[in-house]
Order: structure tokens, then C-alpha cells, then sequence
């Protein structure tokens, strides 16, 4: 899963002492915000954050090396194709209403788990934020590679990278489509799935 950066983290003959370790879902053992912030939604957010990282980086390729690039075809170059400008613009937009979205909601819960523990409604907000940041990162990027035009097709383009890191984060358990379900029941009071929450 290289685009969650699960394969960077290798650790072996380690002890960690029982003080150290957690039950997933289960109560803090210590009683400090950073351990009264919701583990799940936690999880979430670490994977989620990766696809705005790939995103950024994609608009920046775009932006850098697409905008006097001519065609392969001999047409314009990137910079005066009115389509080209429209999809950039857009995906700048979708970016950065995302990540503004990712970071409110953290900031709100990290708030709560300050003053005492995050409530349903903001775990909630923190599933669907990630959820939303994983998608969007990913459409983002898209919008990029389809900009890159043919050269992006080769194996050793950075947007063919990027296409593919950024389609990964979304097909984690944690964010997948089912995470609008659960947020919708959770908005209109009813139960969301089984450790959503």
C-alpha cells in the first residue's frame, strides 16, 4: 500500500511495555487530549492527509512543468487551452476546499478532546472529512494526469506515480464510500455501522 506509506515501517525483537500499547476502541490509559482524541477517526485522518500531500504535488507538476508545454500534436501549449485552465482552476478549488474542510474539523475535535472527550457528531465529522480528503485528493490528482496529456502515460512520469499512490488511499476500509452512509445516518440520527463511531 504505498500510498499510505504502510510499507516504510519495519521494527523487529522490539518489546513494548504493556503501558505503551492500547486496545483499539477501548478507553485511554492515559488521560491527556492526545489520548482522549478518537483512535478510529485518528486512523482515518493518517491515512486520509497522504492523498492531500499527492494532490498538492500533482497541481505543482501541472503547474511547473505543464503550463508552456506544447502538444505532442504541435497544439497549444497548456497555458492557452481554455479547458486546461478551467480543470486546473477547479482542482486548485476542490484541493483546497478539502484540506480546509480536513483541518476545521480537526481543529474542532482537537478542541473537544482539550476541554474532555470529542462527541459522536464531531468523530463523525472527522470519519467523513477524511473520507472526503482520501476522494477528492484522488480526483484531484486525476484531473492532473488527464492535464499531463501523453507523457504522463510513461511509467517514469511523476503524475503516472502520483495517480497511482493517490488511488490506493481511497480503497482503504476506512474511507471508502460507505463513510458517506454512516456520516448521512449519524447527521439524521440514526446508527451508522458497527465501529464507525
Amino acid at each position: 500500500m504505498r500510498g499510505t506509506g504502510s510499507h516504510d515501517l519495519r521494527v523487529d525483537d522490539v518489546v513494548v511495555p504493556a503501558e505503551w500499547t492500547f486496545v483499539r476502541g477501548g478507553g485511554a490509559t492515559i488521560d491527556e487530549p492526545l489520548y482522549r482524541y478518537p483512535a478510529l477517526a485518528y486512523a482515518s485522518q493518517v491515512l486520509a492527509v497522504v492523498n492531500l500531500g499527492i494532490a498538492r504535488a500533482a497541481l505543482n507538476h501541472v503547474t511547473a512543468f505543464g503550463a508552456g508545454r506544447a502538444g505532442l500534436t504541435g497544439g497549444p501549449v497548456l497555458a492557452d487551452r481554455a479547458y486546461a485552465r478551467i480543470a486546473l482552476a477547479k482542482a486548485e478549488a476542490d484541493l483546497r476546499s478539502v484540506r480546509a474542510f480536513f483541518y476545521e474539523v480537526t481543529e474542532e475535535a482537537w478542541e473537544a478532546a482539550t476541554a474532555g472527550t470529542p462527541g459522536s457528531e464531531q468523530v463523525s465529522l472527522l470519519r467523513l472529512a477524511a473520507a472526503h480528503a482520501a476522494r477528492v485528493g484522488f480526483d484531484v490528482v486525476r484531473a492532473a494526469y488527464t492535464l499531463g496529456g501523453t507523457s504522463a502515460i510513461e511509467a517514469d512520469h511523476p503524475l503516472q506515480r502520483h495517480l497511482r499512490d493517490a488511488a490506493v488511499v481511497p480503497q482503504h476500509a476506512f474511507l471508502t464510500e460507505g463513510m458517506y452512509d454512516a456520516a448521512g445516518a449519524v447527521f439524521l440520527g440514526a446508527q451508522p455501522f458497527p465501529g464507525y463511531l
